[in-house]
């Protein structure tokens, strides 16, 4: 039986096990979850959707899940001394792009996985936090002692005076991803970019040549913070040799509304049909709550929360959820039409109230603007409506222009 740990949507796992014949399906021999820190917040910022996390540099996006027990799902749903836990990638500056944000109970123990950096016989940094490693267990150091540059996690359940994390154990990690000949495939940020045939994903090294193939863009789209997926063989020098990457697109798009139809790889919402696929977060955030949870067990009728990005083949969901009816629906997407008072996204139209009490106008800081200014500026935009659905015409109580 395989080692499976339990995990929820947007935690970061590992999985190792064997590939089927039809190189797309498996069996894994085991699944492992490790956050990449858990203690308290000590700041939130809401303007820059940003947390601060035993001193470690926490941003929020599209992709982020927050557990049920975070209402509403948002930074919104924190307060500064609450206990966090954190999955996600790194990136390039050592902050960490968030998938899932869940709260522990008091009394949890604090940990962080960063690298190292101002080792002296105490102590040592990872980014902003200092780590007193006088009092800890050292476990697995190829030098016995924590150096710069390697990739530790430090475990405590008290900090000094000064703010320090009192380390219990400090634990090499280094890069167990995998052994020369395995089949990998990675999911995370570029952290360092020499050129587009030598760069790391989540600290781990890539290279590609003349054989690798490249999705949703070519090599010439590669930089630092660029989200990538990655499929090859590790080589005789513990690097992956890609035979595939995968560009990850940003999912800006949002409809929120019911369900109209559900096929085996597709949902319709407000008459726009969305493609679904195997990289597709889906979750039920409905009081229902059902675990586990697929796009079959969707019916028409439910209400969902989609985010996703449009391709050549269409819009694909990145996220799928699955929440109460509160009776608004959302639409974000650019705007391919503008008829005062209306316009349309993603061929939508989106109908606004101009009379004292109507629809509520904002720009891109948030400010409330007058109907002229949006539709000045509307041709084109990023917009988000949100209102009634009233015979697939959205009327709406507030549109926003969005970066």
């Amino acid at each position: 039986m395989a080692d499976v740990e339990p995990v929820a949507v947007g935690q970061v796992v590992v999985v190792k096990g064997s590939l089927g014949s039809d190189g797309t399906t498996g069996t894994a021999d085991s699944v492992t979850y490790d956050d990449v820190v858990e203690g308290p917040v000590s700041a939130i910022d809401t303007v820059a959707d940003t947390l601060r996390v035993m001193e470690q540099l926490v941003r929020i996006d599209a992709d982020t899940s927050f557990d049920d027990t975070i209402n509403p799902a948002s930074l919104d749903g924190l307060v500064v001394g609450d206990i966090v836990e954190i999955s996600g990638f790194f990136l390039a500056d050592g902050s960490i792009g968030a998938t899932r944000i869940e709260t522990k109970t008091p009394g949890s123990e604090f940990e962080v996985t960063g690298i190292v950096s101002n080792v002296n016989a105490m102590t040592f940094q990872i980014n902003d936090l200092l780590v007193d490693f006088s009092a800890a267990m050292i476990d697995n150091f190829p030098g016995g002692t924590p150096e710069d540059g390697q990739r530790v996690e430090a475990k405590g359940d008290a900090f000094g005076a000064s703010g320090e994390l009192l380390a219990t154990r400090v634990e090499f990690k280094g890069n167990d991803l995998a052994d020369v000949g395995d089949h990998v495939e990675i999911e995370g940020f570029i952290t360092r970019f020499a050129s587009a045939t030598d760069f790391d994903v989540a600290g781990i090294l890539v290279i590609t040549d003349g054989n690798t193939l490249f999705e949703n863009g070519s090599s010439t789209d590669l930089a630092l913070n660029r989200k990538v997926e990655v499929e090859g063989e590790i080589n005789a020098a513990g690097a992956l040799l890609a035979e595939n990457v995968e560009l990850k697109l940003s999912g800006f798009i949002r409809i929120e509304s019911l369900v109209e139809d559900v096929q085996a790889n597709q949902i319709t919402l407000l008459g726009i049909t969305v493609n679904v696929d195997a990289s597709t977060r889906i979750e039920d955030k409905s009081d229902v709550d059902m675990r586990p949870f697929s796009l079959a067990d969707i019916v028409v009728g439910d209400f969902v929360v989609l985010r996703g990005f449009e391709d050549a083949s269409g819009i694909v969901a990145t996220r799928l959820e699955r929440e109460d009816f509160d009776g608004e629906v959302t639409l974000r997407g650019f705007v391919d039409a503008v008829t005062d008072p209306d316009f349309t996204i993603l061929g939508v139209t989106v109908q606004t109230v101009q009379a004292a009490g109507g629809t509520v106008f904002q720009d891109v800081d948030n400010n409330e603007i007058t109907p002229a200014v949006f539709f000045d500026q509307a041709q084109g935009r990023l917009v988000e409506a949100v209102g009634t659905l009233s015979n697939g015409i959205i009327i709406a109580t507030e549109v926003d222009i969005e970066n």
